[in-house]
């Protein structure tokens, strides 16, 4: 697995735990989903990713998107 298919598996991971969670904990949860979203678009802009940093250091393959 490279960096670039373990950010969109973190993504959709993160956006579907705080979709569930929205629906049935708190509705402060959908916060979580717009915080992920936003992150997305950040990061398809200016190519920046914490997740990708993260997952750099833990010795995942380098991909194309993140470097």
């Amino acid at each position: 697995m490279t960096i670039d298919r373990a950010v969109l598996m973190f993504a959709g991971a993160v956006e579907l735990l705080s979709l569930l969670l929205g629906l049935y904990v708190s509705t402060y949860w959908f916060l979580l989903t717009a915080f992920a979203g936003l992150n997305m678009m950040q990061a398809s802009v200016t190519g920046f990713c914490p997740a990708a940093m993260v997952f750099r250091k833990l010795g995942v393959r380098p991909g194309v998107a993140f470097r």
